[in-house]
């Protein structure tokens, strides 16, 4: 015997399952206006990591051409990355159960530090993950203290 009450019944029948993949949506049946064009702005996550060498970022954008991404530099020093995922074209016929693929456009901007070499960045799209590199720029070496005598 269970100390914790089944409050749900059997599980195989219950729609108040607590450990249901599908979580009941209480919007999924609101409409919202539109303007006939994709409104939402996705959200795209984006790593950015410093390396010795440079500022690496990489963005995941499933199912993204590289000529529907702009890498841009506004303001010398802020890194712009956007672009658009386009709605699938719908057919009269088709009965949709669930869409939770995001699309619309998306912008993603990045205030880069003075150790960012603005003319050398680089880009590429390898397998849905946009990779932007930009080198840093060599810091002074620092040089051995030596010791200098005071005479006197």
């Amino acid at each position: 015997m269970s100390l914790i009450p089944s409050i749900f019944g059997n599980r195989r029948s219950s729609v108040f399952d607590p450990f249901s993949l599908d979580v009941w949506d209480p919007f999924k049946d609101i409409s919202f206006p539109s303007s006939g064009e994709t409104s939402s702005f996705v959200n795209t996550r984006v790593d950015w990591k410093e390396t010795p060498e440079a500022h690496v970022f990489k963005a995941d954008l499933p199912g993204i051409k590289k000529e529907e991404v702009k890498v841009e530099v506004e303001d010398d020093r802020v890194l712009q990355i956007r672009g658009e995922r386009n709605v699938a074209k719908e057919d009269k016929n088709d009965t949709w159960h669930r869409v939770e693929r995001s699309s619309g456009q998306f912008m993603r901007r990045f205030r880069l530090p003075e150790n960012a070499k603005m003319d050398e960045i680089k880009a590429a799209m390898e397998n849905g993950v946009l990779i932007v590199t930009i080198p840093k720029v060599e810091e002074a070496k620092k040089s051995d203290v030596k010791s200098i005598e005071v005479s006197g």
